[in-house]
């Protein structure tokens, strides 16, 4: 953690708990659609545990970049 910003393990901790809801989420509506479909091969839970995943990681990814773009302004000033 860099010195000066103790705030910082708040924001990751918060977008720790942004993945796993998402990836819960999608998850779990996955699992619905299954059970109301009644197929046997769970077609509709690994699409959305894929996409939820997929999602999770691009707004990680985004927020990353974001912090890095932060961190180079502060850096010229």
């Amino acid at each position: 953690m860099p010195q000066g910003k103790p705030y910082l393990i708040f924001k990751y901790l918060g977008l720790s708990f942004q993945l796993f809801a998402v990836i819960g989420l999608g998850t779990a509506l996955g699992w619905y659609i299954q059970q109301k479909s009644q197929m046997k091969f769970p077609v509709w839970l690994l699409l959305f545990c894929f996409l939820s995943i997929v999602a999770a990681f691009y707004h990680l990814y985004v927020s990353m970049k974001k912090d890095e773009m932060d961190e180079r302004k502060d850096k010229k000033h």
